[in-house]
């Protein structure tokens, strides 16, 4: 409600000074074309990397340094915490880090954002970096209508950095020429309490350009112009850094738990940064100096200083609150709960998550999984089995033979409250996940949606197969009852060695055990081996068992054979290894 009442009160506030200044129109534009600049840089990062960045972030956050690191480098890279921000959150979501690794990346960005401010006191306040912009814009529209998306990428990245440019020269043009009309730097202020006013100022620019990348722009270029003191510059650095902690808190408010995890970590991150900072101002100034020697920065370049400040202040922060990563894992698990997902529903998958298609794809995975679980619970109890009772023993006939208790479940009701939602969900998301994706991503996401398939006609088929076996295996028929056992066994035998292949990280070895577990199976086809003619000749059973028993071994084989494949698409990585098996095409 007050954002709603805000916004208008916001627009009508900027439209009076697009007409009332022609200066701060220039920098309004400048920051606006600026902002344009950052959305089509992480636009064109997403295509040109393919998937690189998740790839890398997923096996880099395995402890909190490497993490920290990792947040560092991909923001200095790709100039935006929003990007890092939103695959964090899925990787989260899809379990593919940890809450620490992603609270250890979320650090890491915010040393990794201050090379904007380098970027711009280097080079945007120093040279006509305007210039530069016009021959980025051309080569990156030239390269966005090309069909391969790897070009399509590096020409949003070149209009993205075209833009940034020109937004920085708008800036800079705006307060040279505002400088001739109003100096701003008569209304520095000195002492604490101009830092705590200008942070103030700081923090609530950011809160209205929702970027601090834009914010730290804005400073530089109105200090470089001399527009604004040193001190207050530095105090405004401090506000925009606590600013950002803002948005992020209002962005979080709709997002799932994982979003307000991250969002409250970096609250906090910024607000323990930006009190040291508060407090060792002067101090950090003054090393701000002696650094700025050692590195040859003029005494002069306040822009670079700012630049190098921005950048000693988060890494302070860092080294002060990583060491607590651990607390805070444990303080932000206890105040935001996970709402426990129903099991016939989807556990992993949301609409954050379909953002990012490599963890979307991951997220796709266990949810196929997460259904395969629930498919088992039925089959095993449709044949009259526990799992626990079955599972990783060596002689799973003799397990079959002694459970031949009836257990009472309804499958049509366990198939509507369990699996239907459940499946249905897998179809959805998957469908939706797939408009950002490459050709291979939209494969593997294929078979995912016919494994999922092939577990949901496995459970239909077991009802088939239900009624016969509770029949028989009461029955006085000693010869029927050992058929109907050797079906309960194979299918029993298939969910064992699929259990056992998903726990082994070696595809051949993975390969070894399904092409075994296929010549097991075989032994279904009662048609084929001539077992039915067998006992019909010697009148072990009559006409009646031997059309249930002919349909009952079709259902029981084509239940492992579809379990088999899933075990195929879920368990086994090589293309070629599930080429070489005969992967469902």
């Amino acid at each position: 409600m007050l954002k709603r009442s805000f916004y208008p009160l916001f627009l009508l506030a900027i439209a009076y000074l697009l007409f009332s200044s022609h200066d701060a129109k220039t920098i309004i534009a400048g920051i606006a074309i600026f902002l344009i600049g950052m959305v089509f840089m992480e636009d064109g990062f997403k295509l040109f990397s393919g998937g690189m960045l998740e790839k890398v972030l997923e096996k880099s956050t395995k402890t909190v340094p490497k993490a920290i690191g990792t947040g560092f480098l991909a923001t200095a890279i790709v100039q935006s915490s929003s990007l890092l921000t939103i695959i964090v959150i899925s990787f989260l979501s899809a379990e593919l880090i940890s809450l620490s690794g992603a609270i250890g990346v979320i650090f890491g960005s915010n040393i990794g954002t201050t090379t904007t401010a380098w970027i711009v006191s280097t080079f945007g306040v120093k040279i006509k970096i305007a210039h530069y912009a016009m021959p980025m814009l051309i080569f990156g529209v030239i390269f966005r209508f090309n069909k391969n998306k790897t070009y399509q990428g590096l020409g949003n990245v070149l209009v993205g950095l075209g833009f940034v440019f020109l937004g920085i020269g708008y800036m800079k043009e705006g307060f040279e020429a505002m400088k001739a009309g109003l100096d701003l730097a008569q209304f520095a202020m000195d002492g604490y309490l101009g830092v705590l006013v200008y942070i103030l100022i700081g923090a609530v620019a950011t809160v209205v350009i929702q970027s601090s990348s834009a914010t730290m722009a804005l400073i530089i270029t109105a200090l470089a112009t001399g527009q604004i003191e040193y001190v207050n510059a530095l105090s405004l650095a401090i506000g925009a850094n606590i600013g950002t902690t803002v948005t992020a808190i209002i962005g979080s408010l709709s997002s799932n738990a994982n979003g307000k995890r991250l969002a409250v970590a970096h609250f906090i991150f910024n607000m323990v940064t930006g009190f040291i900072a508060i407090v060792f101002l002067y101090q950090l100034a003054d090393l701000v100096d002696i650094l700025s020697f050692e590195l040859g920065i003029a005494d002069e370049d306040y822009a670079m200083k700012l630049a190098l400040f921005h950048t000693i202040f988060n890494i302070i922060g860092v080294l002060a609150v990583s060491p607590f990563t651990g607390k805070l894992v444990v303080f932000l698990k206890g105040l935001f709960k996970e709402v426990q997902k129903r099991i016939s529903r989807a556990k992993y998958l949301d609409d954050v998550v379909i953002e990012m298609p490599e963890s979307a794809l991951a997220a796709l995975e266990k949810e196929v999984i997460h259904l395969y679980d629930n498919a088992t619970e039925v089959l095993a109890h449709a044949i009259s089995l526990h799992r626990h009772s079955f599972l990783g023993q060596d002689n799973i006939l003799k397990v079959v033979k002694n459970s031949n208790s009836k257990i009472d479940i309804n499958i049509s009701e366990f198939y509507k409250t369990k699996i239907k939602d459940l499946y249905g969900d897998i179809v959805h998301y998957a469908t939706l996940s797939q408009d950002k994706m490459d050709e291979e991503q939209m494969r593997k996401v294929y078979y995912l949606k016919v494994a999922s398939k092939d577990i949901v006609e496995a459970v239909k088929d077991v009802e088939e197969l239900q009624r016969n076996i509770n029949f028989y295996i009461k029955g006085k028929n000693e010869i029927i009852k050992n058929e109907y056992n050797v079906l309960r066994e194979k299918i029993a035998k298939t969910l064992d060695r699929i259990d056992n292949i998903r726990n082994k990280y070696d595809d051949i070895e993975v390969l070894t055990q399904i092409e075994l577990l296929k010549e097991e199976i075989k032994e279904l086809d009662i048609i084929e081996n001539g077992k039915i003619d067998e006992l019909i000749r010697n009148d072990s059973i009559d006409s009646k068992m031997a059309t249930s028993l002919i349909n009952d071994s079709s259902f029981a084989y084509d239940i492992s054979k579809r379990l088999i494949e899933v075990a195929v698409t879920l368990w086994i990585k090589d293309r070629e290894i599930k080429v070489l098996i005969g992967e469902k095409s």
